[in-house]
């Protein structure tokens, strides 16, 4: 503990002697307790970022780390890079990237941060952006090995995003190969605002082609469609379905916004994760402000064409109350009953400072 300790705080030193002589810095701490289960238990876990940024009119280098520290577990503290990265511009009509990024890509389904969790998704590698009245357009790549020589992740992707009046749309495309799994993925994003902005109409549609070494590629598919309906400047509702595939959906490489079928995606990413094969989600919520205080509200039903008998049904419940420009403070309960005859409760207390 005592070494990690050092660490941190002589890393720490260096950041704040180098953001003294930064253009730009930012720094945010997350304090979340985790009070899931029967409520017998409890952690709590705490991470900071601190990132400095330095730039002129066609060049830019970015740094950011952060600490992750689990209260009262020992020598749990885990110190690590973020984001590192410059960019550039090529010839007036792009812009070059290069190094450890975190990016969101349309719906987020196959790209996103998840903000939600300890260590958040980054890419390290490479993207030209090219930004115009026509298109807005990425190209990536990465890669990273095991340290012997061998891929860990090989990735290039193509994203295209336009907006005009009241639509827009986004179109993401990526091929990818992970510990002998080779993969392509697309996902098509389209956003209407109607009624003088009172309505939103959102579709998201998306499919793998996921090859396992050895075997025959599987087919994955998955749409979104959803409409939120602003009541006034204090309330929305929202309703929307979710289906999937005979062969489900999964984010191969782990980059999304959402975990896996069979996994924990409550804990890993605040949600309710992607489901299984034929399998469908209706759900319906609203979000309510009243000043400092804030209210949300959100209920799935799950079903399963499979299965006339099965049926999920999960509950979110959020309140959030701002303590000034710089800190808020939010508590959220979660209840699922992953398709059997008794719930598991989540509950987390978060707290979040942005000076």
């Amino acid at each position: 503990m005592k070494k990690n300790l050092r660490n941190i705080l002589a890393l720490a030193l260096g950041l704040m002697t180098t953001v003294s002589f930064a253009q730009d810095w930012n720094v945010d701490s997350r304090t979340r307790i985790d009070m899931s289960g029967d409520g017998d238990e409890m952690s709590t876990a705490q991470r900071a970022t601190l990132g400095a940024s330095w730039g002129g009119s066609d060049w830019g280098i970015h740094l950011s780390t952060q600490v992750n520290y689990a209260v009262n577990e020992g020598d749990a503290a885990d110190l690590s890079v973020y984001e590192a990265y410059a960019s550039t511009n090529l010839f007036g009509f792009a812009n070059m990237t290069l190094g450890r990024r975190s990016l969101d890509y349309g719906s987020g389904t196959f790209v996103a941060t998840n903000d939600w969790s300890a260590n958040r998704n980054r890419l390290d590698g490479m993207t030209f952006a090219i930004d115009n009245d026509f298109v807005g357009l990425d190209l990536g790549l990465s890669q990273r090995d095991n340290g012997d020589g061998s891929d860990m992740l090989d990735a290039m992707w193509i994203n295209a995003s336009k907006s005009s009046g009241d639509w827009s749309a986004n179109l993401f495309y990526a091929d990818y190969a992970v510990e002998g799994v080779e993969a392509n993925g697309m996902g098509l994003d389209f956003a209407y605002s109607a009624m003088g902005g009172a309505l939103d109409l959102n579709v998201s549609y998306n499919t793998n082609s996921v090859t396992v070494a050895g075997t025959e590629a599987v087919e994955q598919d998955m749409m979104d469609v959803s409409g939120t309906y602003t009541v006034n400047d204090d309330m929305s509702l929202t309703a929307g379905r979710a289906s999937y595939g005979e062969n489900g959906f999964n984010d191969v490489i782990g980059g999304g916004n959402s975990g896996w079928y069979g996994t924990d995606s409550w804990l890993s990413h605040g949600n309710l994760g992607h489901l299984g094969a034929d399998q469908e989600n209706m759900y319906i919520g609203g979000t309510y402000n009243m000043g400092a205080f804030s209210l949300g509200a959100t209920m799935h039903t799950v079903t399963d064409a499979n299965d006339d008998d099965y049926e999920r049904k999960a509950t979110e419940v959020s309140v959030g109350y701002s303590l000034g420009d710089n800190a808020s403070l939010s508590y959220r309960l979660v209840s699922d009953n992953n398709g059997g005859d008794e719930d598991t409760n989540y509950n987390w207390l978060t707290l979040t400072v942005t000076p």
